[in-house]
């Protein structure tokens, strides 16, 4: 098992149109207001700076960093390349993200050698096609495959034979392990626990008194080396969203339901693109004082349309009431989904009902068209064409989930 992981992905994609900038600390995110950092390079996390904080903390950290805007198409190409590279060597191909995936490549051995030839091959084509590094864990489960490319960053490679597998994991601190945040690591230390090492000493029992049926049997597994999972080459989406963070809290309701509408827009096209429908319409709102509330409403059949994601959204947000506090955030999203194919649209029984969103699916597939001719936001609808000063910031990157 190979967990292949790209080293810094985002920057190093901007990189490679600023080769300038090799050797310096880089951010990419948006520079103002509350812009966060989206990647960042190596010579800039060795201040402390990080993925999803704030870029105005990371310049605090690091002021001489350079910050680049984000290019999404920019990841998605290399992403592909990256990927169609990790096809060439096995089928058995798990993405988890945009710039890492899990690989099986146990019978791919006879034919290209060990997996750590296989590692070193695939690495330096990735880097002859891309220009890109990578770091590769090998290893014969998932679980210290990934563990494995970690402690390989960056542009590394760490093979950890089965045999070797105890040796590599017993030093490693408890939190090393899946699952192990600061409460679960407390609530062990309180045992003595720090190391894997000890937890694997544990008895099972004592375990699951601690922290669970579940849990304790899983730490214990893992504690041993124990992961049974393979890789799964197809993977169902589960839901599509966007949220977006103000540039300064909205105190409008107008202005979040402006907001509401394109992002259902947005949503929608993205349901439109994977051929998927969705029958549960969630909002999700952040005040000021970073209280957050979730609401949603399950449709009566699964949708792809703009109009109808909106009008929910809109529904749930007005059900909340008069606006009490400023508004931080905001997002939509879908859920429940479904193959878009399989979804039989029942007529109303009213004629006057069904006409509306026979009229919008023929619009907004219009708009579909017109974007793949001529680029997004070639058309859009007239209550979201407004003056520059009015649009908020754009959502940076690492905030579209």
């Amino acid at each position: 098992m190979l967990h292949i992981d790209m080293d810094a992905f985002f920057a190093s994609v901007e990189l490679l149109e600023h080769p300038e900038l090799i050797g310096k600390a880089v951010i990419i995110g948006h520079a103002g207001g509350r812009g966060v950092v989206t990647s960042a390079t190596y010579e800039a996390r060795r201040f402390g700076v990080h993925s999803a904080m704030p870029v105005a903390r990371a310049l605090q950290l690091c002021p001489h960093a350079i910050v680049l805007p984000g290019h999404r198409e920019k990841y998605t190409h290399y992403s592909g390349e990256v990927m169609r590279i990790f096809r060439d060597v096995t089928p058995l191909v798990e993405p988890l993200s945009i710039d890492e995936a899990f690989l099986d490549v146990a019978g791919a051995r006879r034919l290209l050698g060990s997996p750590s030839t296989i590692g070193a091959a695939v690495r330096a084509r990735v880097l002859a096609e891309t220009g890109l590094t990578c770091s590769v864990g090998a290893a014969s489960t998932k679980f210290i495959a990934k563990m494995a490319s970690g402690r390989a960053k960056p542009d590394g490679m760490l093979v950890i034979p089965a045999a070797a597998t105890l040796d590599f994991l017993h030093p490693l601190p408890i939190s090393a392990l899946w699952g192990v945040g600061a409460t679960t690591a407390d609530a062990l230390a309180r045992l003595g626990i720090r190391t894997v090492g000890d937890l694997a000493a544990t008895p099972l029992a004592t375990l699951k008194n601690r922290v669970g049926e579940a849990g304790g049997q899983k730490l214990h597994d893992l504690s041993l080396g124990i992961d049974t999972r393979s890789v799964v080459t197809s993977r169902t989406e589960k839901s599509i969203g966007h949220e977006m963070t103000f540039e300064h809290d909205v105190a409008d309701a107008r202005q979040v339901r402006l907001e509401l509408l394109r992002q259902s827009d947005q949503v929608a096209v993205r349901l439109r693109r994977a051929g998927l429908a969705g029958k549960t319409v969630a909002l999700k709102l952040r005040f000021t004082d970073f209280s957050t509330i979730s609401r949603s409403r399950t449709l009566s059949e699964p949708t792809d349309l703009a109009q109808t994601i909106s009008d929910a959204a809109r529904d749930l947000f007005d059900a909340l009431g008069p606006m009490v506090q400023r508004v931080r955030l905001i997002g939509v999203r879908v859920e429940n989904l479904v193959d878009a194919s399989a979804v039989v649209h029942q007529p109303s029984l009213w004629a006057d009902e069904s006409a509306p969103a026979d009229g919008w699916r023929d619009a907004e597939v219009t708009v579909d068209r017109v974007a793949e001719k001529f680029g997004h936001g070639a058309v859009k609808r007239a209550s979201l064409v407004r003056p520059a000063r009015e649009h908020p910031q754009t959502p940076p990157l690492g905030n579209d989930r």
